[in-house]
């Protein structure tokens, strides 16, 4: 199998032999990726050219009315996509679900968001400014749609998600999106997009896909367009210093690698419920996806007075964790996505090891359920403990993207500045029911992170999550987390629309307020 690539309205096959992809539950080729031979500039023009006045042309009621069109397409090919997820990602039942039925969710939270802006084609700021002594002279400001196109660079954990949150908001936005899945795990991203494209529910030119190398499409992008990539940090470095970024100015959005932290607060003790949430948070960090989540735990921060019982109860129930081929019955954790990346997380295991002992896990597992574990990826849940968190720096600065974390004994009044030396992160978690301990850490926290979980008794288990990403709120996180931002409701569509100061007197902008189709956030 040779994955396509849909472009300028058309499904094209590169011209070279390309990458793999493979199962990596043996390690067998599924099939190949390649975009050699493939027009990019051509197809980023097409996208501008037809893709974006057709949806500029609707309003946002109507954009939202496409996306409702597509998250149902979606719907019906559910089982199909589960099944893929399983033989290319390795996913359980659960893994699947948060990347496909999340994508769909998001889909259907956008279109309802933008069902509320009616037939506005312009976004106008509440409020207005005088700018003259005379009351004769004011100034609003309003959004409108760039006419660009919206590329796309995604991540190989969430083929599902990461393709359709992107599209979503830029879809309603009024922009055309062009999305290059990662290699490794492109054939879920193929599929849902040949499914959509099939049904013809969006116009044409408004959705694309380019599987294979991407770099054409860097070089190819223009002032109007925006570029929004989650990956390393080292690939974004590059892609900030790209002479296309640097000459042209396109819109970008990074999110890169994130050293994320769970903090328990002062109050939580052995038998407290909050001690039982936290345990099971780690081990939902450890286990669902295998741990390939950017938002995922990384670093535990708990009370010395607790630490050694805290560690005790996670590694107790990560012994009851079957890891296997999915397919297989009982199995809860399937393996990293191939041995690329096993490889790359042991060698994070082994730099982390000059600061940390191993309380579980740290290579391959012994055993595994209905496959061989020296064919497949499989890394076992692990957790580390470092003694000296504030002396030591790898566990501040390594991200080992498996199943793997790493808990600290500390004292709560270093716990905010702890969490700070991660330099930047998508999320932080807080477990306390004291909130005078919440307020005085958030005032370290908040700077440092995209997103802030406090979980207390009266929220228990009605959490959606550290590592779950609503599209009703921010996603990103400055510094090294790459200092992007995405969703977060209609915010998200500040990326994709230009904001503009609007001066003129006041009856003359009443008037083009009343003739112009405008929304008022």
């Amino acid at each position: 199998m040779k994955l396509e690539s849909y472009l300028s309205g058309t499904w094209q096959s590169g011209q070279g032999d390309g990458r793999t992809f493979v199962n990596p539950v043996t390690g067998e080729e599924l099939g190949r990726v390649d975009a050699s031979g493939l027009d990019a500039a051509a197809a980023m023009d097409y996208a501008r050219d037809v893709g974006g006045p057709a949806l500029r042309a609707l309003g946002f009621a109507e954009r939202a009315a496409l996306l409702k069109a597509v998250a149902g397409v979606l719907a019906e090919n559910r089982d199909r996509y589960g099944e893929i997820a399983r033989l290319n990602s390795g996913n359980t039942a659960i893994d699947a679900a948060i990347d496909i039925d999340g994508a769909i969710a998001t889909l259907k939270v956008y279109a309802r968001l933008g069902a509320s802006l009616g037939d506005a084609r312009t976004i106008i700021e509440p409020g207005r400014e005088q700018l003259a002594r005379e009351p004769v002279f004011f100034a609003r400001h309003v959004w409108n749609s760039r006419p660009g196109v919206s590329l796309h660079i995604n991540a190989f954990n969430f083929p599902a998600w990461g393709l359709w949150e992107k599209a979503a908001v830029a879809l309603l936005a009024g922009v055309p999106s062009l999305s290059k899945p990662a290699t490794a795990t492109a054939w879920l991203a193929v599929e849902m997009m040949r499914d959509v494209a099939a049904a013809q529910v969006v116009p044409e030119g408004a959705l694309n896909l380019l599987c294979g190398d991407g770099a054409a499409l860097t070089t190819a992008l223009q002032p109007m367009d925006s570029l929004a990539f989650t990956g390393s940090a080292e690939t974004a470095a590059a892609l900030r210093a790209h002479p296309a970024v640097l000459e042209r100015a396109p819109r970008l959005s990074i999110e890169a690698d994130s050293i994320n932290a769970t903090i328990l607060g002062p109050d939580v003790s052995p038998d407290s419920p909050l001690f039982d949430l936290a345990v099971r948070e780690v081990v939902k960090a450890l286990t669902v996806k295998a741990g390939q989540l950017c938002t995922n735990i990384r670093r535990i921060l708990v009370p010395a007075a607790i630490v050694g019982a805290f560690q005790d109860a996670v590694v107790a129930r990560l012994s009851t964790v079957t890891v296997g081929d999915p397919a297989a019955e009982g199995v809860r954790m399937g393996p990293l996505v191939n041995e690329a990346q096993r490889e790359a997380a042991c060698a994070g295991l082994a730099g982390l090891s000059t600061e940390t002992r191993t309380l579980c896990g740290g290579g391959a597992p012994k055993e595994v359920a209905g496959a061989d574990p020296q064919q497949g990826s499989f890394l076992a849940p692990t957790l580390l403990h470092c003694a000296d968190p504030m002396a030591a720096r790898l566990i501040h600065e390594t991200e080992v993207f498996g199943p793997c974390a790493t808990v600290m004994a500390c004292q709560p009044a270093e716990a905010p500045a702890l969490a700070a030396r991660g330099g930047g992160s998508l999320a932080v978690s807080l477990f306390s029911n004291d909130a005078s301990y919440a307020a005085e850490t958030l005032q370290v926290l908040a700077p440092w992170h995209g997103r802030l979980l406090i979980v207390d008794e009266q929220v228990g288990r009605n959490h959606t999550g550290h590592a779950i990403v609503m599209p009703q709120c921010v996603h990103g996180g400055p510094g090294r987390a790459g200092g992007g931002e995405e969703l977060g409701g209609l915010r998200g569509l500040r990326l994709h629309l230009q904001r503009s100061a609007l001066q003129a007197s006041e009856p003359l902008l009443t008037r083009i307020g009343d003739a112009a189709a405008v929304a008022t956030l």
